[in-house]
């Protein structure tokens, strides 16, 4: 089996910083440090799988076309780092217009990965900027790190890869 980190997209990997939603290529923009707190990730073997509520979707302000771009955007700004994600899930929905399985704080899109990548839930991490992400984690099985929005991610990377050891 094999381990990964979970990370939350808007306001953990990018900035959000002035919009709501991220749902234009050109907003988005990596948050300082994520590129060498992945890297640290990386060495240490760790997948990287990002889980994200797209909400925006179902309120009609956004397509799932315009979704695929902005990861697309993320993916080629990433590999300019030289880092690559594994995997990226993302729930379209949102409860004011419907309810789902899969919407954070529903554990559904991390257990997916899990099962999908034979993952060791008792070696995977999350990581995120809100209470959801956290809860998400947790009722998966995972242990989870809380970043204050739009920081860096470095010290938690180190801190995950230091638990190894």
């Amino acid at each position: 089996m094999r381990k990964a980190v979970f990370l939350d997209r808007d306001g953990t990997l990018n900035s959000d910083e002035g919009h709501y939603y991220i749902y234009r290529a050109e907003d988005f923009v990596l948050n300082e440090g994520v590129i060498a707190g992945l890297k640290i990730l990386k060495k240490h073997h760790y997948l990287l799988i990002v889980v994200t509520n797209q909400g925006g979707v179902a309120k009609g302000i956004y397509s799932e076309a315009d979704v695929e771009k902005v990861h697309e955007e993320m993916k080629r700004q990433l590999k300019l780092g030289g880092i690559s994600i594994d995997g990226i899930y993302y729930c379209p929905h949102h409860d004011t217009v419907q309810s789902c399985d899969c919407r954070k704080p529903s554990p559904y899109m991390i257990n997916q990965a899990i099962t999908d990548f034979d993952l060791d839930a008792k070696q995977c991490f999350m990581i995120g900027d809100s209470d959801r992400d956290i809860e998400a984690a947790k009722r998966a099985g995972i242990r989870a790190f809380k970043i204050k929005k739009n920081n860096s991610i470095v010290e938690i990377c180190k801190k995950i890869v230091e638990d190894e050891d």
